[in-house]
């Protein structure tokens, strides 16, 4: 009796020591990769160039507006080439408001598809 028990109590604990481990683990990967997106966006907000904006022309084929300096420059992207279409004056171009260039986090994304989906249910409820 007493055999299992303490077979019981090793099997209890040693699972709870996975436990936190895993959860050890967990949480230094999180703040690493917090760590490493700070460190990354350092380093490009310092930089002369940045990708404005990107259209998809077809699988690995895009037309990119590239800033270079004070230049904005029309550039096709494929699999294996970079070609530079033309050079557009920065009065021909159209930017958006600094409110809608805001990058979306996950937590906005996922809630959008929650009141997608809380909506489609409630049109499907009503037919």
């Amino acid at each position: 009796m007493v055999s299992v028990l303490s077979e019981s109590a090793d099997s209890y604990i040693q699972f709870m020591t996975v436990l936190i481990l895993f959860l050890f683990v967990l949480l230094v990967t999180y703040w690493v990769t917090k760590w490493m997106a700070g460190y990354q966006k350092g380093q490009t907000v310092k930089a002369n160039m940045e990708i404005l904006e990107t259209l998809r022309l077809s699988n690995n084929k895009y037309v990119q507006i590239v800033r270079v300096g004070k230049k904005y420059l029309a550039v096709a992207v494929c699999k294996d080439t970079v070609t530079m279409l033309t050079e557009i004056p920065e009065q021909d171009l159209i930017f958006s408001g600094t409110d809608n260039s805001k990058a979306l986090g996950f937590k906005d994304i996922l809630e959008k598809i929650q009141k997608k989906n809380f909506l489609e249910k409630e049109d499907g409820r009503d037919e």
